[in-house]
């Protein structure tokens, strides 16, 4: 499930995987193709994530899962929205749109429990 827009400061790879409904797997994966997803590491050697980088990486996601981006694709496209200057609209767009994903299936699993369905898994 993920978790409302984040408004702190950094993240732990937890805390990233509940907020985008991805394994750490695919964020370290992700992390060799896209140069610019380089958390900084504490000083346990854990990844912390900022704010915009949390971002970027539900840009990312959106991008390849929903757009069907390659990964390659994906790079051209981010490559493209920076050189124009809409990379942070097009990202904080990307996390706005899982935010409200989320909030309609919870909606709709409501609306079926009020009308004694057993509601449906998330997609």
């Amino acid at each position: 499930m993920t978790l409302p827009r984040p408004t702190q400061e950094f993240f732990s790879i937890g805390e990233v995987c509940a907020l985008t409904d991805l394994k750490p797997h695919v964020l370290r994966y992700w992390e060799s193709q896209f140069r610019f997803l380089s958390p900084a590491k504490n000083r346990s050697g854990n990844r912390v994530y900022k704010s915009r980088e949390v971002e970027l990486i539900m840009l990312v996601k959106h991008l390849l899962y929903n757009e069907k981006y390659t990964i390659e694709g994906a790079r051209q496209r981010i490559e493209q929205y920076r050189r124009t200057g809409e990379l942070k609209g097009q990202a904080s767009r990307a996390a706005s749109r899982a935010t409200l994903r989320e909030v309609r299936e919870q909606l709709d699993r409501i609306i079926q429990l009020l009308d004694g369905k057993e509601p449906s898994e998330p997609a």
